[in-house]
Parts: structure tokens; C-alpha cells; sequence
């Protein structure tokens, strides 16, 4: 253990330990895996009406298999050394933000309300504490001209345009036409309309070289990803968990536009496990 902590900061670009933000991470997964759990024993107390125990018993399994296991692999490969993990660890964290952003708004309030809210914050302290243990600059030598800035900046810019011009679009529409919208889906589009700012941002760091482009841009190509496959699993669990029918046509959509952030996250990927080498 004490050969892990020692041989760590000689091989990441830090600045300071980790044990903060590990800390949190690790009460960030404890939260999520109680709050999942609680989805499933309480779902009617917690989910009062229809649309919300359709839309978040399945996401509650989600994440469970998907966003939990994303946070503490992260963490266990940065524990370890990787590089690649230290910069997916972010993306991890604000795969949790966006997800409770949808809890928080879209849930009906009620006590779970504050659990949804503690969970946002935390990945956020938890997130400003890495970042400022991160040397931003020593990460980008590492990894400049190895994680195809331009295509993958670009990725997350068209990604962030499209997912907040939809929001956007939905938002306008119902209030021209007077209709309101479902609370579980003004959940998803203040969680998408908050993050398309960092997806346009970082992706235009990212584009023009800057350090805060290298420090975020492989996390949040990892978090739109991951969200991408967070989605797809959704739409398959839904059929056995709330009787609907099959979404097939909104899958192969979905898989396709998934194909914006697979592919340069697979390329970023590569090329940050090549640096990681040397």
C-alpha cells in the first residue's frame, strides 16, 4: 500500500495527494449504490407517479451496473498509476452529476430530494478537489498530439450544439404551444442543457490546445459515452421493467449518433495508454 501511495505522484502529473477527492468518490459510490437500491425497495414511495417510476426504476439499475462501476474503476486504475484513469475519473463524476440533476428536477420532491442534491454536490467538491490536485499543463505534454485534438475537440462541440439546440427546441416548443412538459423529461433536458456548456467548452479548449482542453476533454468524452450506453441499456431494460414495447427504432438512432463519442473516445483512448507507456 505504501509502495502504491509513494510510486503515484512520479508517475501522474500531480500537484498534491488524492486522498480527498478519493474520499469523496468512495461516499459518492456508497450514496449511489443506497439511492439505486432505494429506487428498487421503495419505487412507489419514491416514485409516485407514473412517469417517474417508468423513467427511474430502470435508470436505477443503470446506475447500479454502469454508473458506479465507472466511478470506482476509475479510481482503482488512478490508485494504480494510469493516466488514463486519472482523466476518465472526471468523466465519472460528472456522469453522476447529470444523472442527478434528472433525479432532482424530475422526481417529485420529497426526502430522497436531499440525497439527489448531496450526490450532485459531492461529485462537484470531489471534482474541483481532483482538478486542483491535477497538473493541467504537465498533462498536456504528456499527451499532446497523441488524442486527436481537433477531431475529438470537434466531437464535443457538435455534440454539446446538438444535444443544447434539442433542449433548447423542446423547451420553446412546448411554451409557443402551451403544452406542458413531463417532469422526468425537464429532468433530462436541464441535466443536457447543463452539460452542453462543458461539452462545447472544454471541446473548444480542446480544438485550440489549451491545457483545461487536455485536463477534460478525455472525461467528458468518456461521460457522453458512457451516457450514450446508459441510454441504449434503458431503452432495452424498459420492455421487461414497465410493459413498454421495444424502442427499436429509437436504439439504432441512438447507436448511431453514439458513434460521434465511441469513436473518438476510442482513439483518445489509445493514445493515452500509448503515452502512458513511456
Amino acid at each position: 500500500m505504501g509502495g502504491s501511495e509513494s510510486a503515484r505522484p512520479s508517475r501522474l502529473p500531480l500537484t498534491g495527494d488524492l486522498h480527498l477527492p478519493e474520499l469523496l468518490s468512495l461516499v459518492i459510490a456508497i450514496g449511489m449504490a443506497i439511492a439505486s437500491a432505494a429506487g428498487w425497495l421503495f419505487s412507489s414511495s419514491l416514485y409516485p407517479t407514473p412517469e417517474s417510476l417508468q423513467s427511474f426504476v430502470a435508470n436505477d439499475l443503470v446506475n447500479l451496473f454502469l454508473g458506479l462501476p465507472i466511478l470506482l474503476v476509475a479510481l482503482a486504475l488512478t490508485r494504480r498509476g494510469r493516466l488514463i484513469g486519472l482523466l476518465f475519473w472526471p468523466g465519472a463524476l460528472l456522469y453522476v452529476v447529470y444523472n442527478y440533476i434528472a433525479y432532482l428536477v424530475g422526481v417529485p420532491p420529497s426526502a430522497a430530494s436531499v440525497a439527489y442534491a448531496g450526490l450532485i454536490v459531492l461529485s462537484l467538491c470531489a471534482l474541483a478537489a481532483l482538478l486542483s490536485r491535477i497538473n493541467a499543463v504537465a498533462v498536456q505534454v504528456r499527451i499532446e498530439g497523441a488524442v486527436f485534438e481537433r477531431l475529438s475537440g470537434g466531437a464535443l462541440v457538435v455534440f454539446g450544439v446538438l444535444v443544447g439546440l434539442r433542449a433548447v427546441g423542446v423547451i420553446t416548443s412546448a411554451l409557443m404551444g402551451g403544452v406542458p412538459i413531463l417532469a422526468t423529461e425537464l429532468g433530462v433536458l436541464v441535466a443536457d442543457l447543463t452539460m452542453s456548456v462543458a461539452w462545447i467548452a472544454v471541446g473548444i479548449q480542446l480544438w485550440r490546445r489549451r491545457p483545461l482542453g487536455y485536463l477534460l476533454g478525455a472525461g467528458l468524452l468518456f461521460q457522453a459515452s458512457m451516457l450514450f450506453v446508459g441510454v441504449i441499456v434503458y431503452f432495452l431494460l424498459q420492455p421487461a421493467l414497465a410493459g413498454t414495447p421495444l424502442a427499436v427504432a429509437d436504439i439504432a438512432v441512438l447507436a448511431a449518433m453514439s458513434m460521434l463519442c465511441f469513436i473518438p473516445l476510442a482513439l483518445v483512448g489509445r493514445g493515452i495508454l500509448q503515452r502512458d507507456r513511456t
